[in-house]
């Protein structure tokens, strides 16, 4: 049985699964980013009970086909960000999603912006954008590393998209004694 579950998008939030399903005596096959695969069918009740928790524990399960897809969708952006970062010619954004998904970008790219009310480039610059932040905080690359390792063509666009987003340049984040990052499954 094939459980899709929101805001399941990093590997802590696997664990966190992992912990739920384990204190429920279920059997998981597998346990992956936005989606569970049970051994055993369960009951309505089972079901409700394993919603409930998962919900105390910050994610939900989804029962309809769509917003499952755009959930994966997130959760591939965010793999997507590390693929980058790994590649030196990575694939374009919708030959990545498209082959990790099977389905067609177009298709895709619709579905995402009418469940999400943004589209897949702008929540991915959001993303690029948060991730910059984390890397800077390292204090460990540069800013035009950064730039190269999240695959920007120049140092300029990166420092534009992050004051579009964010409202600040690099340097008046950097000043801010309050800096804020948001977690990247709450973007």
């Amino acid at each position: 049985m094939t459980l899709s579950i929101k805001n399941m998008v990093c590997p802590r939030c696997v664990e966190s699964v992992e912990k739920v399903i384990s204190d429920m005596n279920l059997e998981a096959e597998t346990i992956k980013l936005g989606e569970v695969v049970l051994k055993q069918r369960i009951d309505r009740d089972q079901l409700d009970e394993l919603n409930g928790k998962l919900k105390s524990a910050g994610f939900e399960l989804i029962l309809d086909r769509e917003t499952a897809i755009a959930v994966q969708i997130k959760s591939a952006l965010i793999e997507y960000l590390s693929y980058l970062e790994d590649q030196r010619e990575p694939q374009k954004v919708s030959e990545y999603l498209s082959g990790r998904l099977n389905y067609n970008y177009s298709y895709l790219s619709n579905l995402f912006s009418e469940r999400e009310n943004q589209t897949i480039e702008s929540y991915l610059i959001r993303l690029k954008v948060e991730k910059a932040k984390e890397l800077l905080s390292y204090k460990k690359w540069t800013l035009s590393e950064i730039a190269w390792k999240l695959k920007y063509s120049s140092v300029q666009y990166l420092s534009n998209q992050f004051k579009k987003v964010t409202g600040q340049t690099v340097t008046e984040y950097l000043k801010d004694p309050e800096k804020k990052r948001t977690p990247l499954d709450h973007l």
